[in-house]
């Protein structure tokens, strides 16, 4: 008869799935059924960090994963490889961090946006780290402090790093101490070096930019886990191009830019206003005041608007 045990899924290769025992133990692991998530069509049925029932093998070094115990969150994006298929990122964690530079490369502040987004609807706390602050010339600095008052003023922790003169090291470590993080950022800022500076026996693989284009190369590329000495862990992401969300509706993203979310109950409408061009809108009352960041209600109306198209064209495409 086959013995059982419990783990936590700490690398996801694909078809195959690393889990980390009660005991200390790595099972290698295939999937033994078939796991849905709400409604959802995903690609990978199972995340790094989901705790797991194992079906133990003959020579107890590989199992089956027979159930997924509850999770107490998840995060997913839209799937790369599709517009109606979802990806899960992780699962059970208690913050998400997301790493961004101001230079090499140069900075997409829209990808933060996005990133927050993701965690939102799953009422996941979000930190933004910008690194390399030692390429920060003078303007640099004024776009990071720019930046660092827009992210604060709606109750974000915003932490500045270096993994070549140290800035900001022991702030993030205390930050992450005691607590799974999930970690990404686009390709090129910097995340494997500085995951290397707080816990350096990892060892994680960088990548220099490409000196033609100036972006990153991929250098993570399956989801895994990383246990911490200081305690904790982080689940380590691949590079991220883009971030999308055909599985929102425009109510749930207007609803999860926290600052507009707390000016609606103002709105003519209340939270069924979109804040566009609708009258007595206290988000963009707000915004004409100079109390709603510009740039953070900008690159709303652009996911607002890709969502409606995604939608549009789901309802109208051809079978």
């Amino acid at each position: 008869m086959s013995l059982e045990t419990y783990g936590r899924v700490v690398r996801s290769t694909g078809s195959w799935y690393e889990v980390e025992t009660t005991d200390g133990a790595i099972l290698a692991c295939r999937i033994g059924g078939k796991f849905r998530l709400e409604d959802k069509r995903i690609t990978n049925p199972v995340a790094v960090g989901d705790e797991v029932r194992v079906q133990l093998e003959a020579d107890d070094t590989q199992g089956l994963i027979k159930e997924i115990l509850p999770r107490r969150n998840y995060i997913i994006r839209q799937s790369p490889k599709g517009r109606v298929e979802m990806h899960l990122m992780a699962s059970n964690i208690d913050q998400g961090v997301v790493i961004a530079t101001i230079v090499q490369p140069n900075l997409k502040q829209g990808f933060i946006d996005r990133f927050l987004l993701m965690l939102e609807p799953y009422e996941v706390p979000g930190i933004v780290v910008f690194n390399k602050s030692d390429l920060y010339v003078e303007g640099d600095r004024n776009i990071y402090e720019f930046l660092r008052e827009i992210y604060t003023s709606i109750g974000y922790q915003v932490i500045l790093t270096s993994a070549i003169n140290g800035e900001g090291l022991e702030e993030l470590k205390e930050a992450l101490k005691d607590k799974t993080s999930l970690v990404g950022g686009q390709s090129g800022v910097g995340k494997s070096s500085l995951v290397n500076s707080i816990q350096p026996k990892l060892e994680l693989r960088t990548q220099d930019l490409s000196d033609y284009s100036g972006k990153g190369q991929h250098t993570t590329t399956f989801a895994e886990m990383h246990r911490l000495d200081f305690g904790g862990a982080i689940i380590d992401t691949p590079g991220i191009k883009l971030l999308s969300f055909n599985h929102l509706e425009p109510q749930i993203v207007a609803h999860n830019f926290r600052e507009f979310f707390a000016l609606s109950e103002y709105c003519r409408f209340g939270g069924n206003c979109l804040h566009r061009n609708e009258p007595g809108c206290a988000v963009k009352k707000a915004l004409d005041a100079g109390q709603v960041s510009p740039l953070r209600y900008e690159n709303y109306l652009a996911i607002l608007q890709e969502v409606e198209d995604q939608n549009y064209w789901e309802r109208n495409r051809e079978f």
